[in-house]
């Protein structure tokens, strides 16, 4: 069974996958090679993505009991470019921490 965690981490990954495909290859593609095609689906697939980022991370919050300031910072993190890579891996360590404490 797939904890809301894991769920998210996996939407988080896609997520910022799909940012970096719009900023930096269909962005260029539709102004340097006329081809606003790419930003239309790459930026579709991106949306859908962050919807679903947000809503896992609402289930991730109530499923995790975070504190409103650390929900608020991981959604920022979908904001930036590469930074939900950063927060899958420190929610990754977050949790083996959490798993190697419990023992």
């Amino acid at each position: 069974m797939n904890s809301s965690l894991s769920i998210f981490r996996k939407v988080a990954v896609a997520e910022g996958i799909s940012y970096l495909l719009l900023l930096f290859v269909a962005m260029p593609l539709k102004y340097f090679a006329n081809m606003p095609l790419y930003v239309k689906y790459t930026g579709w697939a991106h949306g859908l993505l962050f919807v679903l980022y947000a809503a896992t991370l609402v289930l991730a919050w109530q499923e995790q009991k975070w504190k409103f300031g650390k929900t608020l910072l991981i959604f920022v993190a979908s904001l930036l470019p590469f930074a939900p890579f950063i927060v899958d891996r420190k929610l990754k360590d977050e949790r083996a921490e959490n798993a190697s404490g419990m023992q």
